[in-house]
Order: structure tokens, then sequence, then C-alpha cells
């Protein structure tokens, strides 16, 4: 046997490896049984029929995904998920950075108001949104009787029983919950940026907005690309808000690829459509991370 190998075996084999082995071992079982057999499951079943109880029943190859490319529903739940996580995340984005530019000023209270922004993230996203639905109701709700009361809004729509109020109300939901997610990652961002450099920038004349242009966005580029990414598969994923407020109603007009998949799979019981729609998301939220990888190291190299 030669040194290699043996110096090999050594390393992979030796009693500390074999503990890390025996202590990796329930983990790498609860993944295998809980998610990767669930994923290859889907991947699979993808490319069958399948029953009632999501057994399956015929081989039918890539006839699913025709049929599925040929239904108008699927193209229309694919356009406002879209949508959904472009105008979503944007929208985060945006706020966020305001707010944390606000919050990295010096004045009394900074603290209170930090406390405050995080209230929307660390509260649970089905909470927040079922106290949203109470908000948004058309008879009863703050919104509603607030608009009514104030002479705003005369007559307020019914926020969740409306297409475009509806979409409209459950993405205000997803951004306000979203929010304090970017607010805390570039406040934290802008505090790791040495305060020699806005010294300097000042020394030299440059005003806020240059400053902000060319330290504070450059220093926090990093940040963005890894929080917009984030952002981007969490909005994509969100079921929690839309099904919780508008049970992908009213018409189908706020049913993204995610709650088609759900409506699919436990109402309709179609399970082989909803593989199908489940590999299509798998496949557009790879991509999208690809590409940002791609970006992102090549930015890192630069």
């Amino acid at each position: 046997m030669s040194e290699t190998s043996l110096s090999l075996r050594q390393r992979i084999w030796n009693p500390e490896a074999r503990l890390a082995y025996v202590l990796l071992l329930p983990t790498v079982v609860f993944l295998a049984a809980f998610m990767f057999y669930p994923i290859i499951y889907v991947f699979v079943m993808s490319f069958f029929r399948t029953n009632k109880l999501s057994a399956l029943t015929k081989f039918v190859g890539v006839k699913n995904f025709v049929g599925q490319f040929q239904d108008t529903e699927f193209w229309w739940a694919a356009l406002r998920s879209l949508i959904w996580t472009s105008i979503g995340v944007s929208s985060k984005f945006l706020l966020g950075m305001l707010i944390a530019v606000l919050l990295n000023v010096k004045y009394r209270g900074r603290k209170v108001a930090r406390m405050a922004f995080i209230i929307p993230w660390a509260s649970s996203v089905p909470i927040s949104a079922l106290l949203w639905k109470l908000v948004y109701h058309p008879d009863f709700g703050l919104l509603n009787r607030t608009l009514s009361a104030t002479g705003i809004w005369p007559n307020p729509p019914g926020w969740v029983g409306a297409p475009i109020p509806a979409f409209a109300a459950s993405m205000w939901v997803d951004v306000w919950i979203g929010i304090p997610f970017f607010a805390l990652v570039f406040l934290a961002g802008m505090q790791a940026i040495p305060p020699e450099l806005y010294e300097s920038a000042h020394m030299d004349g440059a005003g806020s907005w240059r400053s902000y242009f060319s330290i504070t966005l450059p220093g926090l580029r990093e940040l963005i690309l890894i929080s917009t990414l984030l952002s981007a598969i969490w909005t994509f994923n969100d079921f929690n808000v839309i099904y919780i407020l508008t049970g992908a109603g009213p018409a189908s007009t706020t049913n993204i690829l995610i709650t088609s998949v759900y409506i699919d799979a436990f109402v309709e019981r179609r399970f082989d459509w909803a593989a199908v729609q489940s590999v299509i998301t798998f496949v557009i939220l790879s991509i999208v991370s690809v590409i940002y990888a791609r970006f992102y190291f090549r930015q890192e190299n630069a």
C-alpha cells in the first residue's frame, strides 16, 4: 500500500473521524428521511400519473410538463409569482435601506425605534397575517373604520374580497413583514463601515449624498446581493400570507405558484401536477441562485 493511500485512510478513518461519523449519523438519517427522500420522490412523481393517495400509477414521461405548460392558469400563476417577487423584494429593499439610514443616525429614542422595527420580523408570519386579516375586515376592520371615519375614503373596498385590492393588500403584508430583515442587515453593514472614510470624504468636500453613493453603497454591496437573493427565495415561496389572507382568491387572482402547488396537492388531490409545479419552481429558484452566485463571486474577485 502506497504512502499516499495510507495517509488518506488515516485521515478519513482515524478514531476522531469515526467519532465524527457517529455524531453526524443521526443528522444524516434525519435529512435523508425528511428532506432528500421527499425531494427525490417529488422529482420522480412529476413523470408519473398518481392516484388520490399520491401513489404512482403510470409512467407518462414529460406529458405532465407539457400539460402544465399548456394550462393557461399555470402561466397566470407564474406571472403573478414574478410580479409578487419583483415588487415585493424591491419594496423591501428600498424601504429597508431607508429605515436603516434613519436608524443609523444618532437621536434620542433610537434604541426604542430599533426594537420597534424588529417586531414584524420577529413575530410569526401566520400570526401577522391573521392580524392583518382583521385589519382588512370590510365591516369592523381598523383600516376601513379609519378611512370612513376620517372621510379619506367614505366607501373603502373589501381589501381581500376584490381582485386588485386583494393582491395589493397581500403584497403590503408581505412587505411589512420583510422590511425589518433588510433594515437590520443594512444597519449592521453601515455600522461596520469605518467612520474614518466618511470623515475623509467630508474633508474633501463630499456631501451626504456623495458619501452615501461612494462609501455606503459600495460597502454594502455583498450584503445587498446576499439579502436580496434570500428575500427573493423567501418571497417566491411565501405561502402563509396569501393563503391566510385570501385563500389564493378571489377567483384565483392572488394564486401564485406556491399556493397553486398546495391547492393541486391537498385540495384537488392532483399530486402529479403539484409535483410538476414544484420541480419547475425548484428549477427557477436554482437558476436565479446560480446567476446570483456567479455575480457575487465575480464581484468578490474584482
